[in-house]
């Protein structure tokens, strides 16, 4: 039987004053990567509460459907972590109201009008890439003590433990409910789009939108070549060194739980959610599993 996943109620209370723009190893560039990518992922996730709730009901496994509750109360939560986070953005110089318009109409008018079923398979293929950079981050956590902003460390390495906690749920329903590999392909291909391509493009301009006279200076294109290593390098890189990782979901027999993260899970929930010493502990305000029900 599949151990039950808690939901976490968070509380940051971020502050624009102590917001670390440079994050990400010291780099402009690089962070503006996960600039862009928190907010895209406030309506990736809502997309995937959507179709998640709306798939839940075709389901007859009573502990199937409890996950799919609990991804649905933990993606709602990260959404509304950081779109919190994104609103103390904003007062950066960062162009939160544009990217969320842009978004907006991506999804609304995109994503959103898709079939249910495509909606399903890109909801897949959406929590396949955050498991792989869930993993990633794991393994590779010095990258968030490069900065003295302990909320959008917590942020994100609460993000990515949750993430990597539920990373089947999503691929389970579909299996359940479609099982289609030349479905679950164009799921993964829009997916990949999206985080391989439209995120890095969106990110690519936030710091020359935020400070135009960067473009003038060469320590900026400095930052950018080093940034491209740390994103795209094909040995420690972000995206580069996990594409393996990253390509693997299109093996017919592929499974989320093929990549066994448990010995990291045991790791992080000691470590960020020790009650003494976790560095999430001051932020916790509740913690709940979700009622199995027939």
């Amino acid at each position: 039987m599949t151990a039950a996943i808690p939901v976490r109620h968070m509380d940051f209370q971020f502050d624009a004053r102590e917001l670390d723009d440079q994050f990400y190893l010291k780099t402009e560039f690089a962070t503006a990567f996960f600039e862009a990518l928190s907010i895209f992922l406030t309506f990736g996730e809502d997309l995937v509460i959507d179709t998640a709730r709306y798939h839940r009901q075709f389901l007859t496994d009573p502990q199937l459907k409890q996950r799919v509750t609990t991804l649905i109360a933990q993606e709602a939560i990260h959404s509304k972590m950081h779109n919190q986070f994104n609103d103390e953005l904003a007062k950066h110089r960062f162009p939160v109201p544009l990217y969320r318009f842009l978004a907006d109409k991506v999804f609304k008018y995109g994503f959103k009008q898709l079939p249910h079923r495509m909606q399903l398979s890109l909801m897949a293929g959406i929590e396949h890439f955050t498991a792989v950079l869930s993993e990633y981050m794991m393994k590779h956590e010095q990258v968030f003590y490069s900065t003295e902003d302990e909320k959008q460390r917590a942020l994100w390495m609460w993000h990515m433990l949750e993430e990597s906690e539920h990373k089947d749920i999503a691929y389970d329903v579909f299996q359940t409910l479609s099982g289609s590999y030349p479905l679950r392909v164009a799921g993964f291909a829009l997916a990949a789009f999206t985080i391989l391509v439209l995120v890095p493009l969106g990110g690519s301009v936030i710091p020359l939108l935020r400070k135009p006279t960067l473009a003038l200076h060469p320590r900026y294109w400095k930052d950018v070549a080093y940034s491209l290593t740390l994103l795209a390098g094909p040995k420690d890189g972000v995206f580069g060194s996990t594409m393996g990782h990253i390509l693997d979901y299109l093996r017919p027999d592929f499974h989320p739980s093929d990549h066994d993260t448990t010995e990291y899970l045991e790791y992080y929930k000691e470590k960020l959610l020790h009650p003494e010493t976790g560095l999430l502990t001051p932020y916790l305000v509740r913690e709940f599993v979700p009622a199995l029900r027939a």
